[in-house]
């Protein structure tokens, strides 16, 4: 579903990339790489169009790499590689998930809450399959403690970062995109 946008739609979805890229990094490096890919995800279902939302992942990968990678001392190793792989790939699954859900959902809060959902389980099941032809510990990442505390802390960062995205609206910032469901 394309659209054509003016110049201040594209500079608008490129604000909100680049405002969430960095929130989304400070994140990481205070949770200790724990980026919210699932909830950024939903977040793009809802405000952004699919193309912003892969945009959005890319680089908030990149950041998350950068953050792990320079300011966290990850190592250098093929194994640590194949995790970041993974967790490219399952941003994009999740964004792809989310948007595919919030669409059938029709509305903001549902769309937000059903993309969400969608995005979290497309990016463990990513991340899963990589997991598993990586050498490492993936029994204990996908313990149902694990998995719980992942999904209920991510839900926290969405609506975080939802409340911050209707928050700088209503001060007077753009809309992130062709979405703004009531």
């Amino acid at each position: 579903m394309g659209y054509d946008r003016t110049g201040a739609d594209r500079g608008a979805a490129l604000l909100w990339i680049l405002l969430l890229t960095a929130t989304s990094a400070i994140v990481s490096l205070v949770l200790k790489c724990a980026t919210p890919f699932p909830a950024l995800a939903a977040l793009a279902a809802v405000h952004m169009g699919r193309r912003d939302g892969l945009a959005l992942m890319a680089l908030v990968w990149a950041a998350s790499q950068a953050v792990g990678f320079c300011l966290q001392g990850f190592p250098h190793e093929a194994a640590t590689y194949g995790w970041a792989a993974s967790l490219l790939f399952g941003g994009i699954a999740s964004v792809i998930a989310a948007d595919g859900f919030a669409r059938r959902a029709g509305g903001d809060r549902a769309g937000l809450a059903l993309g969400y959902v969608a995005g979290f389980v497309a990016f463990k099941l990513v991340v899963l399959f990589f997991g598993m032809g990586i050498e490492g510990h993936i029994g204990a990442a996908f313990s149902g403690s694990v998995l719980v505390t992942q999904f209920v802390r991510n839900a926290a960062i969405l609506i975080g970062l939802a409340a911050l995205y209707h928050g700088l609206v209503a001060l007077g910032a753009p809309l992130a995109g062709r979405r703004a469901l009531a």
